[in-house]
C-alpha cells in the first residue's frame, strides 16, 4: 500500500468518529484479487453492539474507499438515531 492510499484511507476513516462516540476500533481491509476490481471492507467495533460492516468494490481504489466510508457513516448515523429514539420513551397514557 502506498503512503498516498494509506493517508487517504486514514483521513476518510477518521471522520467516522464524528458520527458516533462509542467507536472502539476501526479496521479497513484493502484487496485486489488477481485480475479483478479493488475490494474494500470497513469494520467498525462499537460499544454494546455487533460490529458494523460496509463493503465496496471498483476499479478505482480511492472511490471504493470513499464509497465504503459513506456507507458506514450512514449505518452509524442510523444507529445513533435509533438510540436517541429508544432512549426517549414518551409517557404512556394512564
Amino acid at each position: 500500500m502506498t503512503d498516498a492510499i494509506r493517508g487517504h484511507a486514514e483521513s476518510k476513516v477518521e471522520k467516522l468518529t464524528r458520527y458516533f462516540d462509542g467507536i472502539q476500533l476501526i479496521t479497513i481491509r484493502l484487496a485486489q484479487p488477481a485480475g479483478r476490481d479493488f475490494e474494500v471492507e470497513l469494520v467498525v467495533d462499537v460499544e454494546k453492539h455487533d460490529d458494523f460492516v460496509a463493503t465496496a468494490s471498483g476499479d478505482d481504489l480511492y472511490l471504493a474507499i470513499d464509497s465504503s466510508v459513506q456507507k458506514m457513516s450512514r449505518q452509524l448515523t442510523d444507529f445513533k438515531e435509533k438510540l436517541k429514539l429508544s432512549s426517549h420513551h414518551p409517557d404512556e397514557p394512564r
